[in-house]
């Protein structure tokens, strides 16, 4: 077979295969640059509340955040950084309390597992700034069946313009 057939008549990725070439999520994602701050720093630009939730991941009341009414379109963003966390397209009303989306934007959160309450919870944070935002549970709806049950203290909401 020549080459020129061959190449062809071969797709793209074995093409890449056979070249050696790998291209993995890590490497095509647009992940955020990372911010550091202080925590004097922190502590000067959010609010207490706002303090206690995203740096020392703590949770606020169920039913106190007006984000939960929030029916506009428009984008949710960290009130750390400003990230655009979540599509005003995926939330929906949980019953929970708190702000609830089914999708994050792509590599707009991080994960890992926390033990705070015995059993694992998976834990969320904005993957700009490492903000808590809250944890995510598979009880939501359909297409992703996950809940992103969010502090609404650490989002900001930006309306569709």
């Amino acid at each position: 077979m020549k080459r020129r057939t061959l190449l062809r008549s071969t797709s793209i990725g074995t093409i890449a295969f056979l070249l050696g070439i790998t291209a993995t999520k890590s490497s095509m994602s647009k992940k955020p640059e990372k911010i550091s701050l202080s925590d004097a720093q922190w502590q000067d630009k959010l609010t207490g509340e706002q303090y206690r939730v995203l740096r020392k991941e703590g949770t606020e009341r169920p039913f106190t955040s007006p984000l939960n009414d929030e029916k506009r379109t428009g984008i949710y963003v960290c009130a750390g950084c400003d990230l655009p966390l979540f599509n005003s397209s995926a939330k929906y009303n949980s019953g929970t309390g708190w702000p609830s989306f089914y999708q994050a934007i792509a590599d707009s959160v991080e994960t890992r597992t926390d033990y705070k309450l015995i059993l694992p919870r998976t834990e969320y944070h904005c993957a700009r700034c490492g903000g808590h935002q809250g944890h995510v549970f598979n009880d939501g709806p359909k297409p992703t069946g996950k809940r992103y049950c969010n502090n609404g203290v650490a989002l900001k909401f930006v309306a569709e313009a």
